[in-house]
């Protein structure tokens, strides 16, 4: 390749679904069930409707002949993959995906490679239109986790077993091109591999060279390279891999047409030997040193050796091989997404402008993935959204989609949240945590956050410099939202690219008593803001309350259950919505419940916490049932929206519904105090206002929540009363 540009190919966007089956014991995962897109046909026309013209597709091995290699069953895969072919789309076939095969195989049995190869003839025979192939997914990461790391199948922790594993694979790659190319001549390997590189101290560099001569092995394998001189052949005999065995590779049959390259944050890692710099994490070890394995992209002098630039430049003066990114996810919060995802894309522009033969970034887990935060050996439920956000009835395109479509068309995507560098860029990631190292302030584009005085406002402040979204968050002398002078001159001052209105008439007892402030505040301000925004054409997000509902349906209330207030107070509430979007149809409308959290004591969890550590007892409703929501959480998705550009009435609480006793009882449990202490207190009329959503749950369990709420507040020692706990 050269660096005259005018006849290269424009780089390309891929994309992929996150497929993964993976086998943990006797149980099995599989990632494409867990997503839901098992079930949807509508998201192929999703996936063309970004752009995407290539995308990696599962045809998996454990899916389709589970019991018996010959009885097989291609009914989903000849659907999906139909649809693909009729939009024009190229699959890039992958038959095994993290997984070990079949119940009647696994990586260690020394049939493994004839039999995948066997179901791959199958395969090719079935679809001779598929060109590009990826016979097995990362098989060098796959063997660590599987025989090094004992997080899968067959959960080894030994080198025979990781060893073993990945050289079934990389066989089984080479016998199934093999048969593949019996059917389809012209077939291409797309091999795909994680290169995180290990940093190490200078005692530790004997391990950190170790682990970076494993980390190509499976290459150099494939690539047969793999001979008496290399440092890894002693490794393999001694783990009792044959001769014959490595000399398959020798003819280079198996080099891959085009490399696939995954690049995860903190994949590459730091072996640091000085514990006591890491304090509350745990240490582990190589029988020889003890040691913290951390993540080398908080490491300060890494910086110009981490990230994916460095790795592909790694593999292509190794290899001379085309490459591609054949997953660029990161699972975190929106804007962190997007950083990811456009740094990903400018770099690989860059490497090409170097002279580097980079194909195509691949947007991967394009409908988001679950438990991988947990390498899937946890069933937390925990969804990562990627290109659309699954969680819903129908996926839902985020700020993600949008840029995918922009770049697919080689065109630029611009968003205030690109305004500052992603996590990984900022001081405040360097280890060691010591609190010393404060978050700086990023020029760019901001948010105009009113409240300044109330709980949710500090709240957003707090989680907007954590985001690194740069905002200005208003008190009512700078910002009343009822004058409309007073918000001309903050929009002219500020200029924010959004507004997010905290601000309101929060005293719910007091409405009854102070109608008029009530509505000004909570109805005619909003209209204002909604007026002001539309002339400006810059978004707006506003709260809202359960207490639209009067808690009589007899179940949780869904966005498009109709509004029947009791109170002032929701009256206020169900008049701002209607006002506001009479008059900004594209405005985001937040309901919200009961919110509790860990930075101020206005709250009901607190102050059951505050009774409970004087040893008074507390009385709480029975009859009242709602849904406690937890406001990081509740500022979180918020945000996440607002930048998706999503528009209306949406339900954001934590999931779960349960009474004020219910509620006080579980602080008092997880607290760990007697729940005795609780005591119900029923009184009134029964009424459940909790919320449920048909857009989607986007707010995580409330038990989970709650979790982390009292990690945050058990060290504090203000705790107090505020208010009468016994509230309804």
């Amino acid at each position: 390749m050269t660096n005259d540009r005018r006849n290269t190919p424009p780089l390309e966007l891929w994309g992929g679904v996150e497929c993964t089956i993976v086998r943990l014991g006797d149980d099995y995962r599989d990632q494409t069930a867990e997503t839901g897109h098992l079930q949807r046909r509508d998201d192929i026309a999703l996936i063309a409707g970004l752009g995407i013209r290539t995308v990696r597709y599962p045809i998996l091995w454990e899916a389709i002949a589970p019991d018996r290699p010959d009885d097989l069953d291609f009914a989903w895969t000849d659907e999906r993959l139909a649809m693909l072919r009729e939009r024009g789309i190229r699959v890039i076939g992958g038959l095994l995906h993290h997984g070990s095969g079949p119940r009647y195989t696994d990586l260690l049995d020394r049939d493994f490679p004839a039999k995948l190869a066997d179901f791959a003839a199958r395969v090719a025979d079935r679809y001779p239109w598929i060109e590009m192939w990826t016979p097995v997914n990362e098989p060098l990461t796959t063997a660590r986790f599987s025989g090094l790391y004992g997080h899968w199948y067959p959960h080894g922790r030994d080198y025979p077993t990781f060893l073993r594993a990945l050289v079934n694979q990389c066989r089984g790659t080479l016998e199934a091109m093999r048969a593949i190319r019996r059917h389809v001549p012209g077939a291409k390997l797309v091999q795909t591999e994680d290169l995180g590189k290990t940093f190490s101290t200078a005692p530790l560099r004997y391990q950190a060279v170790h682990e970076n001569e494993r980390r190509w092995l499976s290459l150099d394998l494939l690539c047969g390279r793999v001979d008496p001189r290399h440092n890894w052949h002693s490794f393999l005999s001694q783990a009792g891999v044959g001769a014959e065995e490595i000399d398959a590779f020798q003819g280079g049959e198996g080099t891959p047409d085009l490399l696939g390259i995954n690049h995860y944050l903190t994949s590459e890692r730091f072996l640091d030997h000085r514990l006591h710099l890491y304090p509350g994490q745990q240490a582990g070890g190589n029988g020889r040193d003890t040691y913290v394995d951390a993540e080398a992209v908080r490491v300060k002098r890494l910086e110009p050796d981490t990230g994916i630039g460095p790795r592909l430049r790694e593999a292509w003066e190794r290899y001379r091989i085309p490459l591609a990114v054949t997953e660029v996810h990161h699972g975190c919060h929106r804007d962190e997404q997007l950083r990811w995802f456009a740094e990903a894309w400018k770099t690989c522009g860059a490497l090409r402008e170097e002279g580097i033969d980079l194909r195509a970034v691949t947007l991967w887990s394009m409908f988001g993935n679950v438990d991988w935060r947990f390498l899937l050996t946890q069933r937390n439920g925990v969804y990562d959204p990627g290109a659309f956000d699954a969680r819903g009835e129908t996926p839902r395109p985020t700020a993600v989609a949008s840029a995918a479509r922009a770049f697919a068309k080689g065109e630029d995507f611009d968003h205030p949240a690109l305004d500052s560098p992603g996590w990984w860029r900022r001081p405040p990631r360097l280890y060691p945590w010591n609190g010393r190292c404060k978050s700086f302030e990023w020029g760019g584009r901001k948010l105009l956050v009113t409240g300044a005085t109330g709980t949710l406002g500090r709240a957003f402040a707090r989680i907007c410099e954590e985001r690194a979204l740069p905002f200005c968050l208003t008190t009512r002398a700078e910002l009343d939202i009822c004058d409309d002078a007073s918000i001309a001159a903050a929009l002219e001052e500020h200029r924010p690219w959004a507004i997010v209105n905290t601000a309101g008439f929060v005293r719910v007892p007091d409405a009854e008593r102070e109608p008029d402030a009530c509505l000004r505040a909570n109805a005619l301000g909003p209209e204002k803001l909604a007026r002001a925004c539309t002339a400006a054409g810059i978004p707006l997000v506003t709260f809202s309350s359960d207490l639209v509902f009067d808690g009589t349906l007899g179940r949780p209330y869904r966005e498009d259950d109709p509004v029947s207030p009791t109170g002032m107070y929701g009256l206020s509430k169900a008049r701002a919505e209607s006002q506001v979007l009479g008059v900004m149809e594209d405005a985001l409308i937040v309901r919200t419940s009961a919110f509790f959290g860990p930075w101020d004591r206005y709250n009901f969890a607190w102050n059951v916490l505050a009774s409970l550590a004087r040893g008074e007892p507390v009385r709480a409703c029975d009859r009242t049932e709602i849904s406690p929501t937890y406001v990081p959480d509740l500022c979180h998705a918020t945000l996440d929206l607002l930048i998706d550009g999503e528009r209306g009435v949406w339900h954001l609480a934590n999931q779960g519904r349960l009474s004020w006793y219910e509620f006080a009882y579980k602080v008092a449990e997880g607290a760990g105090y007697d729940p005795a202490m609780v005591e119900p207190l029923t009184a009134g009329r029964g009424s459940l206002t909790a919320l449920d959503s048909g857009r989607g749950p986007l707010l995580r369990p409330f038990e989970h929540a709650l979790g982390d709420y009292l990690v945050q507040v058990r060290d504090r020692e203000d705790l107090a009363p505020e208010t009468d706990v016994a509230a309804e």
